[in-house]
């Protein structure tokens, strides 16, 4: 994969990133700014304390607009005002818990806050790229040990992976039925890790929180597998998908970012991972009564590779590696802009 901060497409684009006040959505803008691109933003207020948004400084270096995208007035209203060449749209509820505990909400955002988008951006009249950003979790998962790819049937039990997958069926309907100007793709990635993620109910935020307190690490479901990656690799694969879609509509379609086939991991083998680089313990509090929730999920990347030209550059082990550095790194007094800064450049190396 060429160098992405190198080839100066971004350089002077109107972008637009949806939940850019969010965790990849704050990496995403960051980089974006790095190489040069003008950013503007369409989020609710950050709502975690701290927020890499606010470390990074990203409301001096973007136009930061605080939209809900359950208003379609508003989201209309911003899309007017910065005339985009390429979106990114991240905004959502992005919790499997929270979505037990807000349904309403969950499908509200995800679905009908897509829907407004759409919409706003087919009233532009003007060609405009969009990469919609779901999950991993849009599949119907029957816990198979071999990963799901983009023509496997969607699906959900819970309210945030229905939705997902709804949102899914919305952008596909969408592009057949009013495509023309608007290319749509939407992008599945794995469960990415990666410094500044401060989110509740989150496996890594919660272990550096409880590691920092000199607390035990709560485990509510040690054995279940997911795709981890660090959160450089898929918005390495969202901004090469924008790039390439931005010249060529026949990709137009659903694509995964995930891991490498080995790099799948339980959750305990991660807390494992992690605690090997900050010492601490962990604790199995499984058998509570929690909400269902995978037991085995993993997608293949291999139409991206082929296609896009995309691979995850960096392992599991370096994916830990660069995560609990950087929480330890700013824990201990660094400056969060240097850290992401620094480890952006390390993964665009050549």
């Amino acid at each position: 994969m060429e160098d992405l901060e190198m080839n100066g497409f971004w350089a002077g684009r109107r972008v637009l990133v949806t939940g850019h006040t969010g965790f990849k959505g704050a990496w995403l803008s960051f980089w974006l700014d790095q190489m040069g691109a003008g950013v503007s933003g369409l989020a609710l207020a950050p709502d975690t304390a701290p927020a890499l948004f606010d470390q990074l400084g990203l409301a001096s270096k973007m136009d930061h607009g605080l939209v809900d995208v359950r208003d379609p007035n508003a989201v209309r209203a911003q899309v007017e005002t910065v005339q985009p060449d390429i979106v990114f749209h991240l905004a959502a509820q992005p919790l499997v818990l929270r979505g037990y505990a807000a349904p309403v909400e969950t499908w509200d955002t995800n679905v009908g806050g897509t829907l407004h988008l759409l919409d706003a951006l087919g009233k532009a009249a003007r060609p405009v790229t969009l990469v919609i950003v779901t999950t991993d979790k849009v599949y119907e998962n029957r816990e198979w040990d071999h990963p799901y790819r983009e023509a496997d049937r969607l699906g959900g039990r819970d309210p945030y992976s229905a939705s997902k997958a709804a949102t899914e069926l919305l952008a596909a309907s969408w592009r057949d039925s009013f495509g023309g100007d608007l290319r749509i793709a939407t992008a599945r990635a794995g469960n990415v890790i990666g410094g500044g993620d401060w989110a509740e109910n989150r496996i890594v935020p919660d272990v550096i929180r409880s590691l920092n307190a000199g607390n035990p690490v709560s485990l509510r479901n040690p054995e279940a597998v997911r795709p981890w990656q660090h959160v450089l690799e898929p918005l390495a694969g969202y901004l090469r998908l924008a790039e390439r879609l931005h010249g060529d509509a026949a990709l137009a379609r659903a694509w995964n970012f995930g891991p490498a086939p080995g790099d799948f991991r339980s959750v305990q083998e991660l807390a494992d991972a992690m605690l090997s680089k900050w010492p601490g313990s962990w604790e199995d509090v499984s058998g509570g009564a929690v909400p269902h929730e995978a037991g085995r999920l993993a997608v293949a990347s291999d139409l991206a590779r082929q296609r896009l030209d995309w691979a995850p550059r960096w392992s599991f082990a370096e994916a830990v590696e660069k995560t609990v550095a950087w929480y330890r790194a700013m824990l201990g007094g660094s400056d969060p802009v240097a850290l992401t800064q620094d480890q952006i450049a390390e993964y665009g190396a050549p």
